[in-house]
């Protein structure tokens, strides 16, 4: 139902405010409810004010510090102060224009003075500039600012472009250096496992040929004490030619050849002797390096 009026009388609705008039001349403010009024008098509702909340949505087009031309959606809440209502009425012909046009002034004051970044991070602070000039300049006019609300900040077409490259790019950038980390850590995890594996193995057969020295001197000195009148070194030729003789009837019996040529004679059989003797020695003495 809105507001209605007849000679007589006029109704004001809720959340509203009418103007009562005397002869053209501003009068009293009626507050919302029945109103008798005498004609005759000169007495008349000049008109009437909404005093609920009313939302203004304002695009402005401006330069930033670094030369970047952005659009800013600002949107404004405000109302009329209800005791000043006759302010509001008389006053203002146009309040949407009054405040779009304060708010293109502000805005366009301070962004030009702020770069592209600086201006996403303090939006907040343009629109509370924005909001106390207009809460200065209204309220002399009867309107009360409730909110000001920078909506969004829309960079050219090509500005956006190129902070998306920029962002991808340093995105690409990150996930090399990480990839690059990984790879590293892969790299220097596995040369130390090879090289705990190339120590653990040498450290094996180091301690097979230590074993297999043990095994040759007690077999040695077991066969000497059982024997009299035999030299370490005959029996160590003796079991030479016993091992010799051993593996030349593992492979005649393991391989999947007929026939198997292997250098025979005392004069080889001495050499091998000779041969294992050695590395009998040098697994000995690097026994004792290691240890």
């Amino acid at each position: 139902m809105g507001n209605i009026s007849c000679v007589f009388c006029g109704c004001v609705e809720q959340a509203s405010v009418g103007v009562v008039e005397r002869w053209g001349r501003f009068e009293r403010l009626a507050e919302p409810g029945l109103h008798f009024f005498n004609p005759l008098a000169g007495q008349c509702f000049a008109g009437y004010l909404s005093t609920r909340i009313s939302s203004l949505d304002v695009k402005i087009e401006t330069k930033t510090k670094d030369n970047v031309f952005v659009q800013l959606i600002c949107s404004i809440q405000y109302r009329v102060i209800k005791e000043n209502a006759d302010d509001a009425f008389y006053e203002l012909q146009n309040p949407k224009e009054q405040i779009q046009a304060y708010v293109f002034d502000v805005v366009r004051a301070l962004v030009p003075r702020m770069n592209l970044d600086d201006l996403f991070e303090q939006k907040g602070e343009v629109a509370k500039s924005v909001l106390e000039e207009l809460e200065k300049v209204m309220g002399a006019y009867g309107y009360s600012i409730e909110h000001m609300l920078m909506v969004d900040i829309i960079p050219d077409p090509s500005v956006r472009r190129a902070m998306n490259e920029i962002n991808a790019a340093q995105r690409l950038q990150l996930a090399s250096v990480y990839k690059g980390e990984s790879e590293k850590v892969l790299i220097v995890k596995k040369a130390e496992a090879e090289a705990e594996a190339k120590y653990l193995g040498g450290v094996g057969v180091a301690r097979q040929r230590q074993a297999i020295t043990d095994g040759l001197r007690e077999n040695i000195v077991n066969f000497s004490h059982k024997v009299e009148g035999t030299s370490a070194k005959e029996v160590m030729d003796l079991i030479m030619v016993t091992q010799y003789f051993d593996t030349i009837k593992d492979l005649g019996n393991s391989s999947k050849n007929t026939t198997v040529f292997i250098p025979h004679g005392p004069g080889h059989v001495r050499d091998i002797g000779d041969q294992i003797r050695n590395g009998v020695m040098e697994a000995a003495s690097g026994q004792a390096s290691v240890e």
